[in-house]
């Protein structure tokens, strides 16, 4: 499982789910959509060390 800073360029596109810093379960995640490859991950929780996760190649 790969975790990606906020701020990360260049990322696949797809859905991601803000994860703690090592990865584990938020109990109120964002969740953001890549629809085009090139774009930016958005910023994470105030005040966290929080990351995204990839979790689906789809953008429906």
């Amino acid at each position: 499982m790969k975790l990606y800073e906020p701020g990360t360029d260049n990322v696949p596109t797809g859905k991601y789910l803000e994860v703690g810093p090592q990865g584990g379960k938020l109990q109120n995640p964002r969740h953001a959509t890549i629809r085009v490859s090139g774009h930016r991950l958005p910023p994470v929780s105030p005040d966290t060390h929080n990351k995204w996760k990839h979790t689906s190649g789809r953008t429906d």
